[in-house]
């Protein structure tokens, strides 16, 4: 599995989470015409004003990801990375809270106000997706730290791009039919969750560690081509 199958793997199972989310927010959008191509055609562009929001946070990240790769620091990176996804896991497993979300709920909040603001004027749904992108949210958090294990800010562009397209298909049909998955459906998905997260964190530790194990965790000289 190369690093974009990932990224796609990624933000797949990630909408899991994210139907429960960021679904009734992308079903609070209006809709006021006739047509249903029209209205496919709406939650559509709102899905990639979403993958949109991605890609420019992952050219930020890939910026920072560059100068960590040049200076030589990028196996520590995947490590600390590792350590901080199989933390997150955990916590999700055991239901043990490890950092105060104090900050995340008042950047969340904010962008709420900014949210219902752009509802209430009849933005564009692109915009709305847009801004829904940069809401503060775990999966972009474990995505961006597979994203910042690249080598340049179009390699974490793509990775943040086909993470977004990972998210696309699920949430598409959800909003397009807000009963598609059920509270007991999408809990019960849930659970699979923490251990996708958990093997991923794994992985990360192992690229840092570079054993020489093809692909699963390459020798140094071979990790830059990968992450390319």
């Amino acid at each position: 599995m190369n690093n974009y199958q990932l990224a796609f793997a990624i933000g797949l199972f990630g909408s899991i989470h994210c139907i429960g989310m960021c679904g009734p927010l992308a079903f609070a959008i209006p809709y006021t015409g006739n047509s249903r191509w029209l209205l496919v055609w709406d939650k559509f562009i709102y899905q990639l004003g979403r993958v949109t929001s991605y890609t420019l946070l992952g050219i930020i990240t890939g910026i920072i990801g560059k100068q960590l790769w040049l200076a030589g620091a990028q196996q520590g990176v995947s490590l600390v990375s590792g350590v901080l996804i199989i933390m997150a896991a955990c916590s999700r497993l055991f239901r043990v809270s490890l950092f105060k979300s104090s900050g995340a709920l008042n950047v969340t909040a904010l962008f709420t106000r900014f949210l219902s603001y752009a509802l209430k004027q009849h933005a564009g749904h692109f915009f709305i997706g847009a801004l829904n992108g940069f809401l503060p949210c775990g999966f972009v958090y474990l995505a961006l730290a597979g994203a910042v294990n690249t080598s340049s800010a179009a390699a974490s562009a793509q990775y943040m791009f086909w993470f977004g397209i990972g998210t696309l298909p699920l949430m598409l049909v959800a909003s397009l039919g807000a009963g598609f998955f059920s509270a007991t459906v999408r809990v019960r998905l849930n659970k699979v969750v923490p251990y996708f997260m958990l093997c991923l964190g794994i992985w990360f530790i192992l690229r840092g560690l570079t054993l020489d194990i093809p692909y699963l965790s390459p020798a140094k000289t071979d990790a830059v081509s990968i992450c390319k």
